[in-house]
């Protein structure tokens, strides 16, 4: 299957469930499709931050808003390392020896919570990483490729949704609700993220890579959303330079 077109197919399923709700879209509609596509029992997303205190954003059940407050709680178990390493941590079965000694105390309490399985994958961008997706299942699971490329395209998906939100303690965006968005306006919205991409790669004399993560690096740290400061790049409002901060065309220099 193509990227893009599995891309696609996440994103269409996530706004399905976003309709079903009737609101607009959110990380919880990535955690209960996930939930609902891949051979998983529960989902949560915990928003993490090496510099201020992490926190659970949601959970589809009981058990995985267990695991998730234990591991934040304790310090351990595969979401904090799949956050430090910022790689995926796949765990099958979590009665596996060397995880009973690598997870001294989560194991046991997972094991306990009902949990068999737990397959964690980091939402990140580049340097930016602002929590991490956990999926879990009651039976000993592996996932296939397929199932794994699926996983993966919910995390990105998710990551894309918390970098367009200052995520709050209570995870709301800050400063209200923003406005309802679905799939049709994800597409228009992601457009013109790539649009203001292109105009860096010419601003900043780099790849396209590098200049989609220095604009999330700029939302990041102003707290901003993604797709405001994408359209202030598009209207040349803001100018990006190689050796210089941001600035706003807007104001004196």
């Amino acid at each position: 299957m193509r990227p893009d077109s599995r891309s696609a197919r996440i994103q269409a399923l996530v706004a399905a469930q976003a309709a079903r709700r009737g609101a607009r879209v959110g990380v919880v509609d990535v955690c209960t499709a996930a939930v609902a596509a891949l051979p998983v029992g529960g989902a949560g997303l915990s928003a993490m931050s090496r510099t201020t205190a992490s926190h659970p954003l949601c959970s589809t059940d009981d058990i995985s808003e267990q695991l998730e407050e234990l591991q934040l709680m304790l310090g351990e178990g595969p979401c904090v390392d799949a956050f430090t390493d910022g790689s995926a941590v796949l765990t099958p079965d979590l009665l596996t020896g060397a995880l009973q000694d690598r997870w001294v105390v989560f194991a046991d309490a997972a094991l306990e919570a009902g949990a068999r399985a737990v397959f964690a994958l980091p939402l990140q961008m580049g340097a930016i990483s602002p929590g991490v997706l956990d999926l879990y299942a009651d039976v000993p699971t592996m996932l296939n490729a397929e199932e794994l490329a699926d996983a993966l395209a919910f995390a990105d998906l998710a990551t894309l949704l918390l970098l367009d939100a200052r995520i709050e303690e209570t995870g709301a965006p800050a400063g209200g609700p923003s406005p309802d968005r679905g799939f049709e306006d994800l597409g228009a919205y992601r457009a013109e993220i790539d649009q203001a991409t292109g105009i860096l790669t010419v601003q900043l004399g780099v790849g396209i890579d590098e200049a989609f993560v220095r604009l999330c690096a700029h939302a990041f740290m102003q707290g901003l959303r993604l797709a405001d400061v994408a359209a202030d790049v598009v209207a040349r409002r803001l100018r990006f330079s190689p050796d210089t901060e941001p600035r706003r065309t807007d104001e004196e220099p």
